[in-house]
């Protein structure tokens, strides 16, 4: 797949080959709609608390007698029943965190960009270095590229002056190649990454890592066969050269046991 390189004008300098295994994947809707609930998971505090009965102030005393009055049986008027009392199965402080595969996370980032590419929502960029830091020079170069509509501008290294540049405009992020993942990606509409970032993703995201042994996945393990074990040098030296007569060979391996039993010290 071929993409357009332009500059911050809005000319188209160049064009470039796209790697097709990072932006020619098909789309696995399970999988990044698995990815993107992960990642909003992960975003939350989880700070969210009730009081039980037993934390909210007051309900010390019986409020009435238990029998003779007509009234129903209480113990406490903090009881969930009663106004101001207790929560009963309220939330609590918890993590939400759930851990996302390395595989999985690359895949589905993958899948994203190959749909961002096949929209014609990636846009490639010769470089940013012009931009000074005013908004004003920012929201020029989204002009010249036909941006109306939210964008996550993507570089290889932070660039200060990108970043406040688009600090105080609505619906522009401005992120590194390095964090991008797919939650991002799926909540803006263009794509707006630098000609080395582009290159970066490429090299980093074409293949997936191997375990952590460095085996690739699925490969066999290395057996030690019985034929590459060593062979005592008492049965070496009775199975080299002429034939031994029957039970030399025994005889041979079990003086070889005794001698390293003697030399271990036990009789």
């Amino acid at each position: 797949m071929e993409v357009s390189v332009k500059n911050i004008n809005g000319e188209t300098v160049d064009t470039v080959n796209l790697d097709d295994a990072v932006f020619s994947v098909p789309m696995n809707h399970s999988l990044v709609h698995q990815a993107l609930v992960i990642y909003q998971a992960n975003k939350r505090h989880g700070t969210a608390d009730t009081k039980t009965r037993a934390e909210v102030s007051g309900g010390g005393r019986k409020p009435w007698t238990q029998k003779h009055t007509g009234r129903a049986r209480q113990g406490s008027i903090r009881s969930p029943q009663w106004r101001h009392g207790g929560v009963v199965f309220g939330p609590h402080p918890r993590s939400y965190r759930r851990a996302l595969p390395r595989r999985m996370r690359r895949l589905a980032l993958r899948c994203v960009l190959s749909d961002k590419a096949r929209q014609q929502q990636l846009i490639c960029i010769d470089g940013i270095d012009g931009v000074d830091g005013k908004t004003k020079s920012m929201v020029n170069i989204l002009a010249n590229l036909g941006i109306s509509g939210s964008a996550l501008l993507v570089t290889r290294d932070p660039i200060a002056g990108v970043v406040r540049a688009a600090g105080n405009i609505k619906n522009v992020w401005t992120l590194t190649v390095n964090l991008l993942n797919a939650d991002e990606l799926l909540r803006r509409e263009t794509l707006v990454m630098t000609l080395d970032a582009l290159r970066w993703a490429e090299q980093e995201l074409a293949t997936d890592p191997h375990g952590r042994r460095g085996r690739a996945a699925g490969a066999p393990a290395e057996v030690e066969s019985p034929a590459d074990a060593p062979v005592p040098d008492a049965v070496s030296e009775v199975t080299s050269g002429e034939e031994a007569p029957a039970g030399q060979a025994e005889d041979a391996v079990a003086e070889s046991s005794g001698d390293d039993l003697d030399e271990g010290g036990v009789a």
